[in-house]
């Protein structure tokens, strides 16, 4: 997937097999899972291909990390598998979407682009080339059923 981003001000190309945005009710489940997978594979890059350290603990890490109370007034995002090519980069790879900044992605993806929820691909918004997306917390509100 080839796409903008926008975060902070500064905008780059990316290449990546998309992001993920987190609220706080769903911080521990995929966006942990995506945070643990890439700290397991930077610790064994950085220890010459062995494991670190165990990865039930490192899961553990990754959740607390990430875990964010499920009503914050933030979001939380993470490129997945950013790919840096000679028009690419990956310094915009992980950061908090305050209500106050949306992160902004403009798609360069002639005709295979799609924004999707929850991991549910069939039920997808088009985002093709020229579209964009502006992610921000909204202003409505979830409310907790007990």
């Amino acid at each position: 997937s080839f796409y903008d981003i926008e975060y902070q001000g500064v905008t780059e190309k990316h290449s990546s097999s998309g992001l993920i945005v987190s609220t706080g009710l769903g911080s521990t489940a995929w966006l942990s899972s995506v945070v643990a997978g890439s700290m397991a594979i930077a610790g064994c890059v950085m220890n010459s291909g062995s494991p670190a350290v165990d990865p039930a603990s490192l899961a553990n890490d990754a959740s607390q990390l990430t875990r964010m109370p499920w009503d914050t007034n933030q979001l939380v995002f993470a490129v997945r598998e950013p790919f840096v090519t000679r028009t690419t980069s990956a310094n915009i790879v992980f950061g908090k979407i305050p209500r106050d900044a949306p992160l902004t992605i403009r798609s360069n993806m002639p005709d295979t682009g799609v924004i999707f929820s929850d991991g549910i691909e069939s039920d997808f918004i088009r985002f093709d080339a020229g579209l964009e997306a502006s992610v921000k917390v909204s202003e409505q509100r979830g409310h907790l059923v007990h």
